[in-house]
């Protein structure tokens, strides 16, 4: 009579392939057809009419052919493979078969002759096979199986929770005794902490020293790792030791957080940056706290690209010009580019120049700045001084430009009628506009050495070398208002309380242009 057996525990296994696993579409291997040709009853062994690869053709797998009149389906399974295009099959025909015909390939249904049916010479060789327990410890550094868990278990809340702003740790892994304990995750130990969820979902997580500092979409904390903070009456906190992986988490002053941008997170030493498009800001923390650094002559500007960012804003640390680097993905780009890229450098405390390039990320290796760009990394800054060009950005050419204000005495009306710059040759002025005119643009200059080059020089408003010091005269290119009399040598110059200049070279020339230094001459405005 058959016996009533009580399962206290059970456990189960998976026997898998971690290379690739032989279940293909039906009737397409390598684009071809398989189809059987020809087929032996007396050791159930069908012959291809063309060759099947081990990895797509293979013991174990199920097979599925119609022959017979009427047609008989003939599901079986292959048994063992004697060459590329001969297969024994395990089971025999309901009926004798009408050839030739089309096989369909399925997932491998028996596992009687696995691993060991698989050739060691192909790629997928027998130790490709892994045999996995099902349960979150597998059996990790254990030689072996116990029991396994309980077989009945009563679920009092069997709907899922999701815990986006709680964290929760594993055991340790002791590099001296060599046990890890990484994998286990013990209910009956406090593991679990929860942050204030008023504060949005957990982003990013940094460890500093033993701290763990928590980035939520509305604020930033700390946690105290192996440690905890205990407070005198006066409110005075005082750090202790205690048996806990993650203490007692203290929140930093100010209400920022860093979204959900976790990619545009960067650091350097203790100063951590972050962007915060809720609050429209970029942000630095270090050990005096939260510093707004977008405040520094870029409120305005952040203001209005952090609000209007699309998808990621991605930020990094720039190690060789020691310079906080993050690009704005725009939504609006009617009027504007659609991803702009400009640094912080702490030197200077401000924001000192935009670039042309579009990361996808950005980052620093051995002191070296990189940044990826549709799957390929790139490495700035890598050139011979003097036998590359500048500002080859993924492959494309890009010309470099500076931008500058000429405001001395802010409250005058001025006449600017020259501009001159010290550095090297190569340089040319795009556009030099006061709040009432605009100039024409001045060429760069250029070495005469023939009477052709000296005459067309002669109609061109070019740099002109004196001195090691490259000038030009400001031409007017606005047309005369009503009311207004101009003639002889005022007709040159532009009229304005300041002057915005724009300087730019050709990236195409070989070696380093520098611009040292750039003036302009004015008289106040009759």
């Amino acid at each position: 009579m058959a016996a009533l057996i009580e399962l206290k525990y059970f456990n189960t296994f998976w026997l898998k392939k971690i290379k690739k696993i032989t279940d293909v579409e039906p009737t397409l291997i390598s684009g071809v057809t398989p189809q059987v040709d020809s087929y032996d009853a007396g050791t159930r062994t069908i012959t291809m009419n063309n060759a099947q690869s081990a990895t797509d053709m293979n013991v174990g797998q199920e097979t599925t052919i119609i022959w017979g009149n009427p047609a008989v389906i003939y599901r079986s399974y292959i048994a063992q493979r004697l060459s590329d295009t001969q297969f024994v099959l395990g089971t025999d025909p309901p009926s004798a078969p009408s050839l030739p015909q089309n096989v369909v390939l399925g997932k491998i249904i028996n596992f009687d002759n696995i691993p060991q049916g698989y050739p060691v010479s192909i790629t997928d060789a027998d130790d490709d096979w892994l045999i996995e327990e099902s349960r979150i410890r597998g059996g990790y550094n254990n030689v072996s199986v116990d029991f396994g868990v309980k077989a009945y278990l009563v679920e009092d809340e069997p709907n899922q929770l999701h815990r986006s702003s709680s964290l929760i740790h594993s055991g340790i892994f002791n590099s001296r005794t060599g046990i890890n304990q990484t994998n286990q995750f013990s209910v009956a130990e406090d593991i679990t902490r929860t942050i204030d969820p008023a504060n949005g979902s957990i982003q990013k997580l940094y460890a500093e020293d033993t701290n763990l500092i928590i980035f939520q979409e509305n604020k930033v904390s700390k946690s105290l790792i192996d440690k905890d903070a205990i407070y005198s009456a006066e409110g005075n906190a005082s750090v202790t030791s205690r048996n806990l992986v993650i203490g007692q988490n203290v929140a930093y002053a100010g209400e920022y957080g860093i979204s959900t941008d976790p990619e545009s997170f960067a650091v350097n030493g203790y100063r951590k940056y972050f962007t915060d498009r809720d609050q429209n800001v970029v942000c630095r923390l270090s050990m005096d706290g939260i510093t707004v650094i977008s405040a520094y002559g870029m409120t305005d500007y952040f203001r209005d690209k952090l609000s209007g960012a699309a998808s990621n804003i991605i930020g990094g640390w720039d190690a060789h010009n020691k310079q906080y680097v993050v690009s704005l993905v725009q939504k609006d780009t009617t009027t504007e580019p659609k991803i702009q890229t400009l640094a912080f450098d702490e030197t200077s405390k401000g924001w000192t120049s935009f670039f042309d390039y579009v990361p996808n990320q950005v980052f620093s290796l051995n002191n070296n700045y990189c940044t990826a760009y549709d799957g390929k990394i790139y490495q700035h800054y890598k050139l011979a001084l003097n036998t590359q060009a500048r500002g080859v950005f993924y492959g494309d050419q890009n010309n470099s430009n500076v931008t500058f204000v000429f405001n001395g005495a802010p409250s005058m009306v001025k006449n600017f009628q020259t501009i001159n710059y010290e550095g090297d040759t190569g340089w040319k002025m795009d556009s030099f506009k006061t709040n009432t005119d605009t100039t024409l643009p001045i060429t760069n200059a250029i070495f005469v050495t023939t009477l052709e080059q000296m005459q067309n020089s002669l109609l061109v408003n070019r740099f002109k070398l004196k001195e090691d010091k490259y000038y030009a005269d400001l031409v007017n290119g606005t047309p005369s208002q009503n009311g207004e009399v101009v003639w002889g040598s005022s007709s040159s110059g532009v009229k304005g309380f300041f002057g915005e200049v724009t300087m730019s070279i050709n990236n195409s020339s070989v070696g380093k242009k520098e611009l040292f230094a750039v003036s302009t001459g004015f008289v106040k405005s009759s």
